[in-house]
């Protein structure tokens, strides 16, 4: 598969999460299977771009190409400087963000809030479609809601701006999360264009992601929450649809040192105060299904150095790995839910 003349090594994507798809989990994503990585929504008011939270968005070091950059905002003229801004700095494909469902984000007309005004749809995608001259994607929703369903005309409008790929996700803005991805939307969409369209909502197995390319007719599909804790299904996806058997579940005496290499990329591209706090959220995912995963989270918690942290998730690990051999998504297994991360 390709976006513009960049091959992509799989039909298997990482999705950009708000908090989550930093550089660290994005490097990690790709090293265990993920064929294309986009980073996490990046303000495009130039007001924003000298904060410490935006300039970390934006650094790309050491990333894999091809980078992606998701843009959002409201103003054409402003995502098109943000575009040349973010090419200007090695951005290799600018994603615009027309999906977010957060309500900060819909409140200032952004992400899945402009789906209400395609006349603005049409007018942003053709000011950062000319303001660059590298490949620029779309991600969105189905609609506003499900009596505003308009994702085929939204698609459309995409393809005759020049947009060289459109992501999906299933389900309007006022779903939310809840409910079950339009599958049958995106076929439509899929019908509707010739550009590349790619799927994401609900694909949480690699039969689920070969049931959904199947149903939609997509190009590709895009994983966002399922990835949380378990990177390791990109590879476990890719292999299966190339060869139609499943991967065995990963050792856990392979993936502790992947674990404890992603933690420490995290506490250097943080610091050490942010670093240990953020990386809170990670070892929850790696570990809530865990047996005796519920009382490690929470000794877990009240440390607050990073080594002291990652020898801990270390020491978890050996000892998980001495009793079973391999990291098990057991639902019956104790379990400890985090705060929900914004998928963008």
């Amino acid at each position: 598969m390709r976006i513009g003349s960049h091959e992509l090594r799989n039909r298997v994507f990482a999705a950009p999460m708000a908090g989550v798809t930093d550089r660290p989990f994005r490097r990690l994503c790709r090293r265990l299977g993920a064929g294309y990585a986009v980073a996490e929504m990046a303000a495009s008011n130039p007001r924003l771009w000298a904060s410490v939270k935006t300039a970390r968005r934006l650094n790309h070091d050491g990333e894999p190409g091809p980078v992606a950059v998701q843009l959002a905002g409201a103003d054409p003229q402003m995502l098109a400087e943000a575009a040349r801004y973010n090419v200007d700095r090695g951005a290799q494909i600018i994603d615009i963000n027309m999906g977010c469902p957060a309500k900060k984000v819909c409140a200032v007309a952004s992400g899945s809030a402009l789906l209400r005004d395609e006349a603005l749809v049409g007018r942003i995608l053709d000011a950062v479609v000319r303001a660059v001259d590298v490949p620029v994607t779309l991600k969105f929703r189905t609609g506003w809601s499900p009596q505003e369903r308009n994702a085929v005309r939204i698609a459309r409008l995409a393809e005759a701006a020049g947009v060289r790929m459109l992501t999906l996700h299933g389900r309007t803005r006022a779903c939310g999360f809840s409910g079950q991805a339009e599958y049958d939307t995106i076929a439509a969409v899929k019908r509707a264009v010739s550009i590349p369209v790619v799927a994401n909502g609900d694909i949480d197995s690699p039969q689920k992601a070969h049931e959904v390319l199947a149903a939609t007719g997509a190009d590709a599909v895009m994983i966002g929450r399922a990835a949380q804790g378990r990177p390791w299904i990109f590879r476990q996806v890719e292999h299966y649809l190339r060869h139609g058997e499943e991967l065995a579940p990963p050792t856990v005496d392979e993936i502790r040192p992947l674990l404890q290499e992603h933690l420490h990329e995290h506490y250097a591209f943080y610091g050490r105060e942010q670093g240990v706090r953020t990386a809170r959220k990670h070892i929850i995912w790696y570990t809530r299904r865990l047996a005796g995963g519920r009382a490690f989270c929470e000794r877990m918690n009240r440390i607050d150095d990073p080594g002291a942290q990652a020898a801990a998730v270390d020491e978890f690990l050996r000892e998980h790995g001495a009793r079973y051999g391999r990291l098990r998504d057991d639902d019956s297994a104790d379990q400890t839910t985090p705060a929900p991360a914004a998928a963008t």
